[in-house]
């Protein structure tokens, strides 16, 4: 098994209670998403249990690379981080389950021994807001890039020359993406969306 999370305590506590187990071993760990591909080719490990946001490269960007490489891999998120459109993204990606750093050992454990054998788990918490929003209408890539330069606070002006669309493309695509999230505001959005996982928290 491969650990990947950018907090070494994390990894450690990790690594304690897995290696408890009679069943299970870690073979190596990893502190970016980079180092978690680049372990993931070197040791092939039964299974990868990742966090999302680390530096260098995130989790969900990862996974996806590891996936193209590798179809069959064994890959669990365990992040600190709920969110519809990022659980979906991590599934859609090929993650076999998501779970919550809040989670006890033996759910933890339950999860591995189930992903080894092809089956899903997902955290309670994030079942619900899953279900909450289901059926509801996603953002597209667009919209997505343009609620990232809100974020940071750009003005519409601004946010279509980064794009290389007109202003009025911005407007419309903010109301949009109000209509979708049901927000008030540009804030508003932003919030609503860091909440959901279309975008990241601005560091």
């Amino acid at each position: 098994m491969l650990i990947a999370d950018d907090h070494p305590m994390i990894r450690d506590g990790l690594r304690a209670m897995l290696s408890a187990e009679h069943d299970m071993v870690v073979v190596g760990e990893a502190g970016d998403g980079k180092e978690a591909i680049q372990g993931y080719r070197d040791l092939r490990p039964d299974l990868l249990l990742i966090d999302l946001q680390m530096p260098e490269m995130d989790g969900l960007q990862a996974i996806s690379i590891i996936r193209e490489e590798f179809a069959d891999a064994a890959i669990i998120v365990l992040t600190s981080f709920l969110g519809d459109a990022r659980v979906a993204r991590a599934f859609a990606l090929g993650a076999r389950s998501y779970l919550l750093k809040t989670a006890r050992a033996q759910e933890v454990i339950r999860a591995i021994r189930s992903a080894l054998v092809g089956r899903r788990t997902i955290a309670s918490d994030v079942a619900q807001q899953v279900a909450q929003h289901m059926g509801e209408e996603q953002l597209t890539d667009r919209e997505t890039s343009i609620l990232k330069l809100v974020a940071q606070g750009r003005s519409n002006r601004n946010i279509a020359d980064a794009l290389f669309v007109s202003e009025d493309t911005v407007k419309a695509r903010l109301k949009s993406i109000m209509r979708k999230l049901n927000a008030d505001d540009r804030t508003h959005a932003v919030m609503i969306a860091i909440g959901r996982g279309f975008i990241d928290p601005v560091q």
